[in-house]
């Protein structure tokens, strides 16, 4: 607060020696005593004083000391600022240390292991537990490394032979659907104990590749791979492509190394390794709702195109020749394996989830009349309503000079985007 004059009470602000000197200079005197001699009171604190150039000194040691204690008030409050700036500042560098930490473990690139690692950590619980035998553990480590060592996978968790039984089940199924399209045979893969929370996109490759495999029209692209492989070893597998020149900003993001880590992998890291192994794929993005509360049609719609076309006879069941597709959105991600049109026009995709057990699966296999089975796969317009939904649909086989554009196109990858 700006000083205030003594005499009138006015601001006068740093300027408050001048005032008094210049305003009411002739307030300083004071009546004499009784022996004639003069007096002059202090304004400030009514000391009197018998000289006016003593009385003046006086004045000027108020205001200098006032001047100094709104000095050193000022000091002080830009050191308490300062303090507290530096504190809220090492606060935040904190928060975002941890929340780094904490987005590092959330997606496997924290140096904590890999699928073996992990692997052996929950069979090892799992024993503590009482829900598995010694002898199950030994015998299941031995075949893990052996799985690991050959880089193929073990087929533990796969289950064949649902398109073959879904294919029979809408051929007798006259309720409300009126004509369902199929992908191409594929075995569903779900995770395992050295997977688990983290396995999906390999999961879901495996079961892309599981499907390609067995069309021979991709006979010669992937005739050095012709068994599913192990997690690890798709792990590898990306970073040849990113070796090869695929997607290094995505590379980047893993310090170009996935294997001996649980790093979720997303659509990038699938098309770049289905085009490293000349598989002609895109990626569409899906980027906004485009129907009310949050929905998704355009993707049902590109979905029903992508099985359709080519596939337009009058038949109610159709099982097309073409590839799943892989269906990726924020934390998880499907394998597509058909579509389903009901007889009021609405549309249902069919999904073979990473989160489902062969348990689940295997039910399927015996599919009741009523379909009640197919609530695991079914997904209507409704169900889908994340912000944002990315597939890779595969359609073809790229030559050496294709694929060598594309890697180079890669280099600043980008997606379709549906409008």
């Amino acid at each position: 607060t700006p000083p205030e004059c003594p005499f009138c009470g006015e601001a006068a602000g740093t300027e408050l020696e001048e005032h008094v000197r210049t305003r009411h200079g002739h307030l300083l005197g004071a009546p004499g005593t009784g022996n004639g001699e003069q007096l002059y009171e202090c304004p400030m604190c009514s000391l009197t004083c018998t000289n006016i150039q003593i009385l003046e000194e006086h004045v000027d040691l108020h205001l200098e000391e006032h001047n100094f204690s709104e000095g050193t008030d000022l000091e002080l409050a830009q050191q308490l600022q300062t303090e507290e700036d530096e504190r809220q500042r090492s606060e935040e560098e904190k928060r975002e240390r941890e929340e780094f930490k904490k987005l590092q473990r959330q997606y496997g690139l924290d140096n904590s292991g890999g699928f073996k690692q992990q692997f052996l950590k929950n069979m090892e619980r799992e024993v503590d537990r009482g829900r598995m035998q010694p002898f199950e553990y030994h015998k299941r480590k031995a075949d893990m490394m052996e799985s690991l060592a050959s880089g193929i996978d073990d087929g533990k968790t796969k289950t064949s032979g649902v398109i073959e039984a879904l294919c029979k089940y809408y051929q007798n199924e006259n309720k409300d659907v009126r004509r369902v399209w199929l992908s191409a045979g594929v075995d569903h893969f779900h995770s395992s104990l050295g997977d688990r929370g983290w396995g999906c996109g390999y999961r879901n490759f495996q079961m892309i590749l599981s499907s390609l495999l067995q069309n021979s029209f991709y006979n010669d692209c992937l005739k050095d791979t012709t068994l599913i492989p192990s997690i690890p070893k798709i792990q590898s597998m990306i970073e040849d492509a990113w070796r090869e020149g695929f997607d290094p900003r995505g590379a980047s993001h893993f310090n170009n190394r996935l294997h001996d880590s649980k790093a979720w992998i997303g659509a990038c890291e699938i098309y770049s390794l289905l085009t490293s192994l000349r598989i002609k794929c895109q990626i569409i993005d899906f980027h906004k709702p485009t129907g009310p509360m949050g929905t998704h049609p355009r993707l049902f719609e590109w979905i029903l195109h992508y099985y359709s076309t080519d596939n337009e006879g009058g038949a109610k069941v159709v099982c097309t020749s073409k590839p799943p597709i892989y269906l990726q959105h924020q934390g998880h991600s499907r394998t597509v394996v058909g579509i389903e049109e009901k007889k009021n026009k609405s549309l249902c995709l069919l999904l073979f989830d990473p989160g489902c057990s062969s348990q689940q699966m295997q039910k399927l296999l015996k599919q009741n009349s009523d379909g009640t089975g197919l609530k695991l796969l079914r997904k209507f317009v409704g169900s889908l309503k994340e912000k944002q939904y990315q597939i890779v649909a595969v359609d073809g086989v790229l030559s050496l000079e294709e694929k060598a554009a594309r890697c180079r196109a890669s280099q600043v990858l980008t997606s379709e985007k549906i409008p």
